[in-house]
């Protein structure tokens, strides 16, 4: 993250930051799942799968975040975080990205423990951690898709996408981030308890949780938002959830009256 910070102070583009993460986060959980350790016992076929399973999602968001950021400006939730901090952004971006540093040890040791669960065949949660990242991956690919397509029409600049997933989320992206952390969660525990370590995957998922919701996520995110789209975003906030998917609440006509489709 030392690396990324000096990668966005010398570029002017803090999406490079994300597209870093993502890499080194699944380059971290790959090496946690695969490399052998002496005193520890696994299945033959768990390790590979789930180096697989963290090699997809990261390879798949951090190529969507270096096309993102080639094809544009500044990242939103960084734009807003240098409005708020001014001259003191290069230090506080740096310390700031050290927290992100941190989660990704988190989220590594959520990888590390799904893949020594040492129950020698593959047992159902594994299949469902499968299935619950092949869901998020697809569910976030949706989401990425269908707000380019929204800004990629002219007649929508200006106004806030609501369509598809987003009109059941404010941030789809970031849950079905969130959700294929899971997997992980799925596939480590053991209820009987023979394998303690497998309550640490529940970090993952937590710390996830708390980065998009409470720090690095929504709340830079949305304060952009409301600078930029102002009324327009404040009825959609009012119709949508902010990151739980559900549907929409209903809005009086003077409340919903002029804003997009």
């Amino acid at each position: 993250m030392s690396v990324a910070w000096v990668v966005a102070i010398r570029s002017g583009k803090s999406g490079w930051v994300d597209a870093i993460w993502s890499f080194a986060v699944g380059a971290a959980g790959i090496a946690m799942a695969i490399v052998p350790l002496p005193g520890w016992q696994h299945a033959s076929t768990r390790p590979a799968i789930v180096a697989l399973l963290a090699a997809i999602w990261s390879i798949r968001l951090g190529l969507h975040i270096v096309v993102r950021t080639l094809n544009g400006g500044d990242d939103p939730r960084y734009a807003q975080l240098r409005s708020e901090w001014g001259g003191d952004f290069p230090r506080r971006l740096f310390w700031f990205l050290q927290v992100q540093a941190g989660a990704a040890l988190l989220l590594s040791l959520s990888i590390f423990a799904a893949a020594r669960n040492p129950v020698p065949q593959l047992k159902i949660g594994d299949w469902l951690g499968i299935v619950i990242l092949v869901i998020a991956i697809l569910g976030e690919g949706v989401a990425d898709r269908q707000l380019a397509r929204f800004r990629e029409n002219p007649a929508n600049k200006g106004k806030v996408c609501d369509a598809g997933l987003w009109g059941l989320s404010r941030h789809p992206n970031y849950f079905f981030e969130w959700f294929g952390w899971l997997a992980y969660v799925v596939i480590a525990l053991d209820l009987t308890g023979a394998y303690a370590w497998g309550w640490v995957a529940v970090s993952g998922p937590l710390f996830m949780y708390w980065l998009l919701v409470h720090v690095s996520g929504i709340p830079p995110l949305e304060a952009h938002m409301l600078k930029s789209r102002g009324d327009t975003f404040r009825a959609y906030q009012a119709r949508v959830n902010a990151f739980w998917p559900g549907p929409p609440r209903h809005t009086s006509p003077q409340t919903s009256k002029g804003q997009p489709s």
